[in-house]
């Protein structure tokens, strides 16, 4: 029986990462992230409706909520292919914005979200590295992903001891690039006009931003691993003194540090998404997410800067694909809470224990 179902599971997993490979072959190369880099919207529409066609964006949610049902398990195995192609549709976002529609029982922007035809993104953080809902109705909202591309915006608010859900249609927040070639945006401080759609999603809000802190981790998980491939292919072929390359001994050893910090990794970010498709609640969740948000975005951060040094000279260059990992690396490593934040957390919530 439990053979079974984890034959069933593998299947899925295979599967999820075969319809991610359609939409991002690695054989048709990085041509595409380059060309969407530092341009408005900065995505492409036609993509962003195949991943709600493909039930991509409400994976996580209810059948009954309109989405696939499927577990963390599945929503990390497809956003590391989506991390080792470097697309910059803000699947993540999205995700999370569909948890809190889901949970106003809207009808109208979650339909429309899930189909892929609109982008709608949450403006909830307040401060520059925090993973919690906003303390403050008039607070600015800042790092709203690929803001541009969006819709709307959905603006959690606090009402007394609840965290109130708004809708704005027609916000403008500012624009600012970031290292990757996309951008975020900034709602200044004050209050925002919107139309309200819940009373309470306190709940909602704190699950949505644990799946999406631990997405996050499984994106930094693919861009490491394919920067690393990158990396082992570059050294296999690259010869010096008459010799390749990797045949270098120091350079075997720097290599073999790095496939086991991946390894780690992934090792956190299946045990936390398999912690959270067990039901694991409270301080239990928070922990295990912050255990894998952590070990990403340092791992990505030193696999990703290694790889580029290994490189040589040419791997500084904006022509060498390589640096386009580094810069994904260092724009994710901060998204939804730094690497110190969740160890903050982490030891909060008795992980140290």
């Amino acid at each position: 029986m439990l053979d079974a179902i984890a034959g069933e599971r593998e299947a899925s997993l295979r599967m999820i990462r075969d319809s991610a490979a359609a939409v991002a072959p690695e054989s048709a190369g990085l041509a595409r992230a380059r060309a969407l880099r530092f341009t408005r919207p900065g995505i492409d529409p036609a993509v962003w409706r195949s991943m709600g066609e493909m039930g991509w964006i409400g994976l996580r949610l209810p059948e009954e909520a309109g989405g696939a049902g499927l577990g963390m398990a599945e929503s990390c195995a497809l956003l590391e292919e989506l991390g080792r192609a470097l697309l910059p549709e803000p699947l993540v976002a999205g995700a999370l914005s569909a948890r809190l529609l889901a949970a106003a029982g809207d009808g109208t922007l979650l339909p429309a979200l899930l189909a892929g035809e609109t982008l709608v993104v949450t403006a909830w953080q307040e401060a520059p590295d925090a993973l919690d809902a906003p303390g403050s109705p008039a607070a600015p909202r800042r790092a709203i992903p690929m803001a541009a591309a969006a819709g709307t915006v959905l603006l959690p608010v606090r009402e007394g001891a609840g965290l109130a859900l708004h809708a704005l249609e027609s916000a403008h927040p500012a624009i600012q690039e970031t290292q990757d070639g996309g951008h975020v945006g900034t709602l200044p401080p004050g209050p925002h006009a919107g139309r309200r759609l819940a009373a309470d999603l306190g709940a909602a809000m704190d699950l949505a931003l644990d799946e999406a802190a631990l997405g996050t981790a499984a994106t930094l998980l693919g861009v490491m691993e394919r920067a690393f491939a990158i990396t082992l292919d570059h050294l296999r072929t690259r010869h010096q003194f008459g010799r390749p390359l990797g045949s270098f001994q120091a350079l075997q050893h720097r290599a073999a540090d790095l496939k086991i910090a991946i390894a780690l990794t992934r090792a956190s970010v299946e045990g936390a998404a398999a912690s959270l498709d067990a039901g694991a609640t409270g301080d239990a969740r928070r922990a295990v997410v912050s255990r894998a948000k952590a070990r990403a975005a340092e791992a990505a951060l030193r696999v990703t800067r290694e790889a580029v040094q290994l490189h040589g000279a040419i791997g500084y260059t904006d022509e060498a694909d390589i640096g386009l990992f580094l810069r994904k690396a260092m724009t994710l490593a901060n998204a939804y809470g730094s690497a110190a934040l969740h160890r903050a957390r982490f030891m909060r919530c008795g992980g140290g224990g």
